[in-house]
Formats: structure tokens, C-alpha cells, sequence
């Protein structure tokens, strides 16, 4: 097939496209010398087909480092977020699942998700359905994602579950990003102190050490530490990079095992106004998560189990999962986070109560993810006020140890003298 390749004497220069295309409900390949995207859209549509993906042919090179992009690349949480949003909205306007899933992959411009939405529109058009599709790609899709498409599909709601869990997304993506930006002034100051502490070590410290010598005053231990570390730094600089690089490496490890997880959860929860923010934090996101799963129809005991994943720290994870094994034996799960007000406000058990109560826990669980996100919002604007005086304190304890350090043997030398 071959459009013409002149226009009013004017030669117009072709494109190969490979295309994926249904007609009459099977799937077919094909190729395609056009101008554009549009004209190979149009050339099919005459004939009776409907396109699922266009791409160009370019090289084999090209084509094999698109693969490959695709493949071991990632999918940004805005475009999930965006898949959804956008499906919800071309499921209420009418749009079939299959065409919806079409129009997305022409849309996104995630090489990954163009992947992955392709296979999912060829599986929905054998007849599949879309939440065991996405079950396929558990890492682009979490638990929460799946199942609130599974409840849509039940209950036959599909554009308003598509659209709570855009909406969950959304505000988990962004607490997430409020959280990292509150991180980036103190993890500067670190970073800072660190550098700044090394040239003061391989620089300073030497020279310093050069006078004591030659004077022959006695050094205190605590300037002797310094030197010695100092020296060590000195003579062993690749091996002390290699140590510090592997101790950051031991420590994302034990953050990895479970004991290791356990012990910095724990600290967290105890460190002043962070352990605050923590707890309102997990506690956001049990109820938005909540809500959103039990608005859409899963089931409460499933529910919370999804829930438990999505919440980050251990000791929280534990009261839901052990709220799911209450609500199976028939109790209220209230009961459960009021015992444990020390990682769940009160706010929360009374909400639960009140919902439970009345029926209407996904909305009173939607109250509190609304009020603990505001607070965790205001107070991550706020964290640089937070954290100022823990880092100052730190900075001018570490600056004072080392100025009297080295200071305090140049006052021994001058009353000497």
C-alpha cells in the first residue's frame, strides 16, 4: 500500500509504519508508506480497521533501542495517575474499554506504559478481563491499582473506581513530593557539613598538625583522634571513599531485612515532630486507601490487606493486618486502633466507631485522610522551621568539638611561653 509520493509536481517524502490494527474482532500486523501518522489512521479506518498502535520503521538500531527502553524503563507515578484519570474519563463519555485503552496508548508518552497498554488492549480484545491484565504487570500496577478495577468491574463502575483510584494516587503522589521537598534544605546542610568536614581533615587539620610538631607541645586526646583521622584520610583516600560508600551500601541493606526496617521505623516514630508527621502521615494514608477500596466495593477483610501494603511503616502495618483478623471473627475494628492511640490518633478509632456505627465508614475514613493530609501538608511546609534548631544544634556541637580540639593546644603552647 502506497499513497503518492507527488503532490502538484512537489515530491513528498514517505514514511514506513508498522501498524497493529482489529477488523471484525481480530488482530492484524501490517506495513505502511505514508506521510504521517494521520494518513496511515485514515488508510485503515477506509478500511474497516481500527488502529492500536502506529509506530515509524526506522533502523535496526532503532528499533532495538526503542525495545529496550521500553522494557527496562520505568512508569512514573504522574503517568499512572494520568492513565487513569484519562480511562475514567473516556469510559463515562461512552468510549468501549478496548477503544479507551487505544486512545491511551496513542496519548501517553511513556515508552514503558506504551508497552504495557498495547498488551492490555490485546488482551481486553480476546476477551479478558482488564484487572487480570493488569495483574500481569505487577510492577506498574500495585494491589490498590487492580483491585479497585476489579470492584469496578463487578459492580459495573468501572469509570467511577478508575477514578477513585486516580484520585488516591494523586494524593499519595503528592504528600510524597511534599515530604521529599520538606528533605532537600537539611540533606543540603548534610551534605554540606560532610564536604566541608573532609577538606577541613585533609587540609587544615594537616597543616595544624605540622605546627604542633615543630613546637613539641602536648596534644590532648581529643586532638589526637582528629589527627589520626585525619591521617587516615590522608594516606587512605580511595580506601576511606570505598568505606564510606560501603557503609551507606550496609545501610540501605538493613533497611531491606526486617529487623533492619523494624529498628528504623521504631526511631522514626520517636524522633520529636518527625514521629508527629509520621503517624499523621500512615494515618493519611490507611483512610484514603480505605475509603477508596470500600467506596469502590472490595470487600473490608481485602481491603485492609491492600491497605497494610500500601502503608509504609511496620507498626502500622501490623494494626491493620491485625484489624483484618478482628473484623473475620466478627469484632469492630475501631476497638483495635484505640488501643494503639500511640500510632493512631484518637481522631482516627472514633471515626472508625462513628462509621461503623452508622454504615458509613468509607466516608468517615474520607474525613480523616482529608484533615491528616492538610496537617501533614502544613507541617511539611513548615519542617525547615522543624529541623533548623536540631541542625544547628548538630553543626555547632560538631564545630565546637573540633575548634576546641585544635584550638585548646595553641592556648597550652601561649601560657608556655
Amino acid at each position: 500500500m502506497n499513497d503518492s509520493g507527488t503532490s502538484g509536481g512537489k515530491v513528498t517524502h514517505l514514511t514506513k509504519f508498522k501498524y497493529t490494527a482489529v477488523r471484525d474482532g481480530v488482530e492484524y500486523t501490517g506495513l505502511l508508506e505514508a506521510r504521517d501518522r494521520f494518513a496511515v489512521y485514515t488508510r485503515v479506518r477506509a478500511e474497516g480497521g481500527e488502529i492500536v498502535s502506529v509506530e515509524k520503521v526506522g533502523g535496526l538500531t532503532l528499533g532495538v533501542l526503542k525495545n529496550i527502553n521500553a522494557r527496562f524503563s520505568t512508569v512514573k507515578e504522574v503517568d499512572k495517575i494520568l492513565f487513569a484519570r484519562n480511562l475514567s474519563a473516556m469510559l463515562k463519555a461512552g468510549l468501549s474499554i478496548t477503544r479507551a485503552l487505544s486512545v491511551a496508548h496513542r496519548q501517553t508518552g511513556s515508552p514503558k506504559l506504551k508497552m504495557v497498554l498495547q498488551q492490555l488492549t490485546s488482551r481486553v480484545r480476546k476477551g479478558d478481563p482488564l484487572s487480570a491484565a493488569l495483574a500481569d504487570h505487577p510492577r506498574v500496577f500495585s494491589k490498590l491499582f487492580i483491585a479497585m478495577v476489579h470492584a469496578g468491574e463487578e459492580g459495573g463502575n468501572m469509570a467511577e473506581s478508575l477514578s477513585s483510584v486516580s484520585v488516591q494516587m494523586d494524593k499519595s503522589y503528592k504528600l510524597k513530593k511534599r515530604i521529599k521537598g520538606a528533605m532537600i534544605y537539611p540533606g543540603i546542610v548534610m551534605f554540606a557539613m560532610v564536604l566541608i568536614g573532609y577538606m577541613m581533615m585533609t587540609q587544615v587539620v594537616p597543616t595544624l598538625k605540622k605546627t604542633f610538631d615543630e613546637v613539641g607541645v602536648d596534644l590532648p586526646s581529643t586532638t589526637k583522634a582528629i589527627i589520626s583521622l585525619s591521617d587516615f584520610l590522608v594516606e587512605n583516600t580511595i580506601l576511606s571513599v570505598v568505606i564510606f560508600i560501603g557503609f551507606i551500601g550496609i545501610f540501605m541493606y538493613a533497611l531491606r531485612t526486617r529487623l533492619g526496617k523494624r529498628a528504623f521505623d521504631a526511631f522514626i516514630l520517636r524522633v520529636p515532630a518527625i514521629g508527629t508527621i509520621a503517624k499523621e502521615l500512615n494515618s493519611a494514608r490507611f483512610a484514603r486507601t480505605l475509603s477508596s477500596l470500600l467506596g469502590s466495593g472490595v470487600d473490608i477483610v481485602t481491603a485492609l490487606g491492600i491497605t497494610a501494603r500500601v502503608v509504609q511503616n511496620t507498626y502500622h502495618r501490623e494494626i491493620i493486618l491485625l484489624a483484618a483478623d478482628v473484623v473475620q471473627q466478627g469484632e469492630p475494628m475501631s476497638a483495635v486502633f484505640g488501643r494503639r492511640e500511640d500510632l493512631y490518633p484518637p481522631f482516627v478509632s472514633e471515626m472508625l466507631a462513628v462509621g461503623e456505627e452508622t454504615g458509613k465508614v468509607s466516608d468517615m475514613l474520607k474525613q480523616v485522610a482529608t484533615f491528616y493530609e492538610d496537617e501533614v501538608d502544613q507541617k511539611t511546609k513548615d519542617m525547615s522551621t522543624i529541623i533548623e534548631p536540631f541542625l544547628m544544634l548538630f553543626i555547632g556541637g560538631g564545630v565546637g568539638f573540633f575548634a576546641m580540639a585544635m584550638i585548646s593546644p595553641i592556648y597550652s603552647l601561649s601560657d608556655s611561653i
